[in-house]
């Protein structure tokens, strides 16, 4: 099986890293992280099932002397199920759930066409902010899942041929994973950038990522709009809105209310983090507690979320952790600063890695490997690359495979999987370009 292949390619570059003689524990972890990565890029088991594997390996390695010789603390490896990391995301996934029972997901896109009108090119631009506003507090894949169910009637309408279908089809993936670059909970590698940073004692608020993330996001978003705009021709579209009016679900007055006074009392809690020094993972807690105590979010939901990402998280951030504590991320760094390449050079070099690893793999499982080597460079390096990495991993958008957003257009079978690499060679340079001139002045002006 590939699992089994993957053991054995980990043991063989395992066998020959040994011989540098760094010791049991950076060699065990090295090990892992072999695995960990080759079961990531061949998805040979399902990404959160490495999560579980990582945190069970280290508990096993450490926390017994069967296999090291030695036990050491683990209290650490487990405590990243219920790191801050996990309870932001957590509440995003709550918050998210909460709009989706409510009806204010479909509401948002006729506020859309109402506010756009029907003029194409309007219309798309308009579709691709507000899908980017949106995946700033819910997940992307659930933010693209409401999207595209709500422009799949005007699709059929259009046929599979149109470029406005071939447009929206992919400027609504790419507004959700980009625009996700614009809050702490929008993408799953900001959570981890900031959990990474925050290891170091480096603490990042809600909005001062938000001075840096909106902008960012916004920026490339427009740009993707503007150069879709340039390959695809469509003025000379025209757009029958009537059946998208069509069906709307009747939604309890109440559910709906507690939905809109929770999305702003948790919202502005996040801005003005730095104001009441209440910290955002302790503010997730409040969309949590609030939509189960009202019943907008029963027991049923609560099982439906996607708990398999936290377990990746969390098993990527245990990963992390291990890294430095055997001093591997060290032995790796002190390598890469031999090169005789300038840091801002090396900075480069990570986010266009970072990019090109999301594109085959889980932009979450990336973040995992990348950002703990990246916040061992020097000042101000040791800060602004982790960032950078994470916004990259978001600029992944090369396959259908590349990202959950891709897929979900992708499987309304009205696009081709090449109509995905327009979009994917413009992020690959656009994304890592923007992150790094945009991450190098925020850390100069802010941190």
């Amino acid at each position: 099986s590939t699992f089994v292949g993957n053991f054995v390619i980990a043991l063989i570059v395992s066998y020959f890293f040994r011989q540098l003689g760094y010791g049991n524990a950076v060699d065990f972890v090295f090990l892992l992280g072999v695995l960990s990565i080759g079961l990531w890029v061949t998805e040979a088991i399902p990404p959160f099932a490495v999560g579980i594997l990582i945190i069970a390996m280290l508990l096993f390695g450490f926390g017994t002397d069967f296999l090291l010789g030695e036990s050491l603390p683990v209290e650490k490896y487990v405590a990243t199920w219920t790191s801050n990391v996990v309870w932001l995301l957590l509440g995003g996934f709550f918050l998210a759930e909460g709009l989706k029972e409510a009806e204010l997901d479909r509401a948002l896109f006729r506020f859309t066409v109402r506010r756009f009108g029907n003029n194409p090119e309007r219309l798309l631009l308009g579709l691709m902010l507000v899908t980017a506003f949106a995946s700033m507090i819910m997940s992307n894949t659930a933010t693209t899942a409401m999207m595209v169910s709500s422009i799949l009637p005007l699709i059929k309408i259009l046929g599979k041929s149109s470029n406005y279908s071939k447009a929206l089809l992919t400027g609504i993936p790419a507004a959700a994973s980009i625009g996700g670059i614009g809050t702490i909970i929008g993408s799953t590698p900001n959570a981890i950038a900031i959990g990474a940073l925050q290891e170091k004692g480096i603490q990042i608020s809600f909005i001062q990522w938000m001075i840096l993330g909106i902008p960012t996001g916004l920026f490339l978003v427009y740009v993707f709009y503007k150069f879709l705009l340039l390959k695809l021709d469509l003025q000379k579209t025209v757009l029958d809105m009537s059946e998208i009016f069509k069906s709307e679900k009747v939604v309890n007055p109440f559910k709906r209310r507690v939905v809109i006074f929770t999305l702003i009392a948790t919202v502005a809690l996040w801005v003005t983090e730095p104001f009441h020094g209440i910290h955002a993972a302790a503010i997730s807690a409040v969309p949590i507690v609030i939509l189960t105590l009202t019943q907008v979010i029963n027991s049923d939901l609560v099982r439906a979320l996607p708990w398999d990402t936290l377990m990746l998280v969390a098993g990527g951030l245990a990963l992390g952790i291990a890294l430095v504590d055997v001093g591997l991320s060290d032995i790796v760094m002190n390598q890469v600063k031999n090169l005789p390449l300038p840091n801002f050079v090396l900075a480069f070099i990570f986010s266009l890695i970072a990019v090109l690893l999301s594109n085959v793999m889980s932009n979450t499982a990336a973040a995992s490997i990348l950002i703990p080597l990246a916040v061992t460079l020097s000042y101000p390096f040791s800060i602004a690359v982790p960032v950078i990495v994470a916004i990259s991993c978001s600029c992944s958008l090369l396959l259908p495979v590349s990202t959950p957003s891709n897929a979900i257009a992708y499987g309304t079978g009205f696009i081709e999987q090449k109509e995905f690499r327009r979009g994917g060679l413009f992020f690959i340079l656009a994304g890592p370009v923007s992150a790094f001139i945009a991450v190098m002045i925020w850390v100069r002006l802010y941190l």
